[in-house]
C-alpha cells in the first residue's frame, strides 16, 4: 500500500489538477489505463476537429460557384489526412507521457484502476491510497440494445479515426452533435451518408429552427431521417449492414451500406471504478453525483468532466478541473454556473450556443427575443450567406441575456462575445457599448440585440 497525498484517476482534464498538486509539493499518483490526454485529445475533439477542418476546406471549393468561382476538387487524399490527424495526436501524447516522466513528486500507474475500500484503489496489483481522490476518468460510447448489434462490425467515435480508406456509404445512427459532425465530414470525403434519427430533428439541445435548418443544409449532401428508430441491425452481402427502422408513421424501412456508425451518446466510466466501495455514489444514469463543488458523497472525494455527466464539453470538464485544483490546493471553494457554459457544433453549417433556449427561458421570465440573419450585414451579404442567423434571448425587466443562439459560418468565434457578456453578468450593454468594426460578421450579434422583440 503506498499513500498520497493527492490520487488523480484520469490524464485528460485530471491532469491539470495533477501537475498543479505536483507544483505545490504534494505527493501525487496519477491513474489511467491510457491512451495519455484523455477522450478529447485521442478520440474526441482534437482528432475530429482535424478531419472536419479538411472537410470545411471541401465544402468551400464546392460552394464557390455562387460567388462566381469555378473550382473543383480533383482528388481527396483520404488516407493522408486520417494519417496527419494520428500523427499530431501522437506527438502530443508522446509529450505528455515525457512530461509525467520528468515530474517529480509524481507516480504514474498505467492500467484500469478500482476503488477496493474507502480511499483505496487497486491498479495492477497494488493498492494506492489517497487524503483526496479526483476522480477525472471520462466516458465512452452508449450502445443501444438494437436487436442484432452485437452480431455486425460497427464503428463509434473511436474506430473511426483508425481508418485508412474512406467508405463509399455510411450509415449513422444518431442525430446529435458526432453524428452530425462525422455526417458533414464523409459526405465532404464523398461517400453516401445516411444519418438515421429516432427523434422528430437533429441536435434536440438546440433551438427548433436550428435543428430544421441543419436537416435542411445537410439534406442536400446526405439522406436524413428524423422519426426513424432503428429497431434491427443484420450482416447484408459484400459485407455490407442493412439497418431496419420504424418511422413515425408505423412503417418500416431497410437501409443497407458500407459501413455503420453508432453515435447515438454516452456513458459514464464511472462504473469501470467501482464507487461504492468508497461510498460514491452515482445516478439513475451511471454519472456520479457532484454538488456544485464538483465533491462527490463521499468527503474528499471530487469528480469532474464526463463522469458526472454535468456537461460533457472539454472546456467545462477543464474549468470543473481548475475550480477544485483550487479547492484542494488554496481552499477557493467556487460553485459552478453552468448557465454560462457555450458549446459548438461543427457540422455545416456551424452552430454555436449559450445559456437558454426560448423555450426553457419562458418558464421563469418574461422574455424579449431578437434575430438577425447574416444577409442583414454586410459581411454576410458579400459571402452570400443566405440561410444562417443568430437569436438572442432576454429578461424583459432586467435586459439581462439569457441565452444566444446561431448556425452559420464562425459560429463558435462570435458566440465568445456573447459568453464574456453573460459571465460579466449579462447585461446587454456590456456588447452594445463596445464599438463593433464593420464589416464584420461580429455585427451579427449588434443586430440580433437591436432587433428584440416580446413573445
Amino acid at each position: 500500500m503506498k499513500d498520497y497525498d493527492l490520487v488523480v484517476i484520469g490524464s485528460g482534464c485530471g491532469a491539470i489538477v495533477s501537475d498543479e498538486a505536483v507544483g505545490h509539493g504534494f505527493k501525487v499518483a496519477l491513474i489511467d489505463k491510457g491512451p495519455l490526454g484523455g477522450t478529447c485529445l485521442n478520440l474526441g475533439c482534437i482528432p475530429s476537429k482535424m478531419l472536419i477542418y479538411a472537410a470545411d476546406r471541401a465544402l468551400d471549393i464546392q460552394e464557390a460557384r455562387k460567388l462566381g468561382i469555378e473550382a473543383e476538387i480533383k482528388s481527396i487524399d483520404f488516407a493522408g489526412i486520417m494519417a496527419r490527424m494520428r500523427k499530431s495526436i501522437k506527438k502530443s501524447r508522446d509529450h505528455i507521457r515525457e512530461g509525467i516522466k520528468e515530474s517529480k513528486g509524481l507516480d504514474f500507474y498505467e492500467g484500469e484502476g478500482h476503488f477496493v475500500s474507502d480511499y483505496t484503489l487497486e491498479v495492477n496489483g497494488q493498492q494506492v491510497r489517497g487524503k483526496t481522490i479526483v476522480i477525472a476518468c471520462g466516458s465512452r460510447p452508449f450502445i443501444p440494445p438494437i436487436k442484432g448489434v452485437d452480431t455486425v462490425d460497427y464503428w463509434t467515435n473511436q474506430e473511426v479515426l483508425s481508418q485508412k480508406s474512406r467508405p463509399d456509404s455510411l450509415i449513422i445512427i444518431g442525430g446529435g452533435y458526432i453524428a452530425v459532425e462525422y455526417g458533414h465530414f464523409f459526405a465532404a470525403m464523398g461517400t453516401r451518408v445516411t444519418i438515421l434519427e429516432m427523434a422528430d430533428r437533429l441536435t434536440l439541445a438546440e433551438e427548433p429552427e436550428i435543428s430544421a435548418l441543419l436537416k435542411a443544409a445537410l439534406s442536400r449532401r446526405m439522406a436524413v431521417h428524423t422519426g426513424a428508430q432503428a429497431e434491427e441491425v443484420r450482416k447484408a452481402g459484400n459485407g455490407k449492414v442493412t439497418v431496419a427502422v420504424k418511422t413515425g408513421d408505423g412503417r418500416r424501412k431497410e437501409f443497407t451500406a458500407d459501413r455503420l456508425l453508432i453515435a447515438v451518446g454516452r456513458k459514464s466510466n464511472a462504473d469501470l471504478l467501482k464507487p461504492e466501495n468508497t461510498g460514491v455514489q452515482v445516478d439513475q444514469r451511471g454519472f456520479i453525483k457532484v454538488n456544485e463543488y464538483m465533491e462527490t458523497t463521499k468527503k474528499g472525494i471530487y469528480a469532474v468532466g464526463d463522469v458526472n455527466g454535468l456537461q460533457m464539453f472539454t472546456h467545462a470538464a477543464n474549468r470543473q478541473a481548475s475550480m477544485v485544483a483550487e479547492a484542494i490546493l488554496h481552499g477557493d471553494r467556487t460553485k459552478l454556473d453552468t448557465s454560462v457554459t457555450p458549446h459548438a457544433v461543427y457540422s455545416h453549417p456551424q452552430i454555436a450556443s449559450v445559456g437558454l433556449t426560448e423555450d426553457k427561458a419562458k418558464t421563469n421570465h418574461q422574455i424579449l427575443v431578437g434575430r438577425a440573419s447574416y444577409a442583414s450585414i454586410a459581411k454576410g451579404e458579400a459571402m452570400m450567406e443566405e440561410e444562417g442567423f443568430a437569436k438572442a434571448i432576454l429578461d424583459k425587466e432586467t435586459n439581462k441575456i439569457l441565452g444566444f443562439h446561431i448556425i452559420g459560418p464562425f459560429a463558435p468565434e462570435l458566440i465568445q462575445e456573447v459568453t464574456n457578456a453573460m459571465a460579466a453578468g449579462g447585461d446587454v450593454g456590456h456588447i452594445l457599448g463596445g464599438m463593433h468594426i464593420h464589416p464584420a460578421l461580429n455585427e451579427l450579434i449588434e443586430e440580433a440585440l437591436g432587433n428584440l422583440q416580446e413573445v
